[in-house]
């Protein structure tokens, strides 16, 4: 079958939202945004060449949706009006290169950044051996706070042009925190059993829907397992998965793991085989058996044979892509053109370095290889001139 007639690109919706195929490109930390997290002509770049390289649908790396939220130096942010602006161009630039974007919107709880935010993390509970500063224990009215940042940063998402947005309850962050009773230890409303656990993350949905209407795509990016002992379980996740669709969710993205995790984090390394890859395989099967709402599966896919099988025996709805995207912009239509080989990406995790120093997220390995290539080709021309000089020691 040619790839061109093969289910991955075939269009469809979500909540209305045209995809032209089924590749996703999957939200990360591009740092690019400037200190205090608006959009800048090279964050609009990176965009832009991702939009050409035909992945269906753009998710943009996580916006806090408060100033005490940010994860990571240069990330960008969904806070405040004079926002708007920036985040137009970005959801612009993708949209003139026939993609479509929603904005990712995050809260990194305790894992926020104090040295750049200069406060104290918010955080469901106080959970020692985790963090060394100590943090905030949210109170009900500052979960209401921060149910309000979130609903005000999709507001902001749809004014500016965006075709949806993305809730991020995944990798540790600050809903994740709620779901899971490892970092979760209230004995009010928003502790216990999963459906408390998962009350603050219910709340951020429907806070959300309230600000956008109900034909404006809202997905969700969630752990199947936080893979440590005491965390969030495959059955939780699926019954918080339950109440999301029940609260009109309009797709789920399943990832796993956090970065305390050990070798389970989210993005893990050494993908060199096959078996290796998509590791969330089978917890996305059991979401697809049990729900109905669309499934974006995440997690180490390198080859488009195991993408197409994984969407036509029903694992996943969608695939989703980040660090391979950072390597090869232009993956998805790759593909489609016929050329089938596996995705360059080494899985060596390299990539993020840069953009701790605001150089920008990108694959080292690839510009290292550019780098010796220029060289010896200047190697190369120096040599031929010198040959038709007549030098010597050449």
């Amino acid at each position: 079958m040619e790839t061109k007639m093969c289910a991955l690109f075939e269009p469809s919706t979500i909540n209305g939202m045209k995809l032209t195929n089924r590749f996703v490109r999957s939200a990360t930390w591009e740092g690019l945004a400037t200190r205090d997290g608006a959009v800048t002509p090279r964050l609009l770049e990176v965009m832009a060449r991702l939009a050409q390289g035909g992945v269906g649908l753009l998710i943009t790396g996580h916006a806090y949706v408060r100033p005490e939220g940010q994860a990571g130096p240069f990330q960008m942010g969904a806070y405040k009006d004079e926002f708007v602006e920036g985040l137009r161009k970005l959801a612009r630039v993708v949209h003139n290169h026939g993609s479509r974007t929603v904005l990712q919107i995050a809260h990194a709880g305790l894992l926020a950044h104090v040295e750049l935010t200069g406060q104290q993390p918010l955080a469901p509970s106080w959970v020692e051996g985790f963090v060394n500063s100590p943090c905030q224990v949210m109170t009900v009215e500052d979960i209401k706070q921060v149910v309000e940042a979130f609903g005000r940063a999709a507001r902001l998402a749809k004014e500016a042009g965006f075709d949806g947005v993305q809730i991020h309850a995944a990798h540790g962050y600050l809903l994740n925190q709620f779901l899971s009773p490892l970092f979760n230890k209230r004995t009010d409303a928003y502790g216990g059993p999963v459906e408390n656990r998962a009350r603050a993350l219910r709340e951020v949905v429907e806070s959300v829907r309230a600000a956008v209407g109900n034909d404006f795509p809202v997905l969700v990016k969630m752990n199947c397992q936080d893979f440590m002992d005491g965390g969030l379980t495959i059955g939780d996740s699926l019954q918080a998965g339950a109440i999301l669709q029940d609260r009109g969710i309009d797709a789920i993205e399943l990832s796993g793991g956090t970065g305390f995790s050990g070798r389970r984090v989210p993005a893990r390394m050494r993908i060199n085989s096959e078996e290796k890859e998509a590791y969330f395989r089978e917890e996305a099967k059991s979401f697809k058996d049990r729900l109905h709402v669309p499934l974006i599966l995440v997690g180490g896919i390198r080859t488009f044979h195991l993408a197409e099988h994984l969407v036509n025996e029903g694992y996943a709805d969608y695939i989703s892509m980040s660090r391979p995207l950072i390597r090869e912009p232009d993956l998805v239509k790759r593909w489609q053109s016929g050329d089938l080989r596996k995705a360059t990406c080494v899985s060596d995790n390299k990539c993020y370095k840069p953009g701790r120093s605001g150089e920008g997220v990108y694959c080292v390995v690839e510009k290292r290889q550019m780098e010796r290539g220029e060289s010896s080709l200047k190697w190369r021309r120096n040599s031929s001139l010198s040959e038709r000089r007549g030098d010597k020691d050449v």
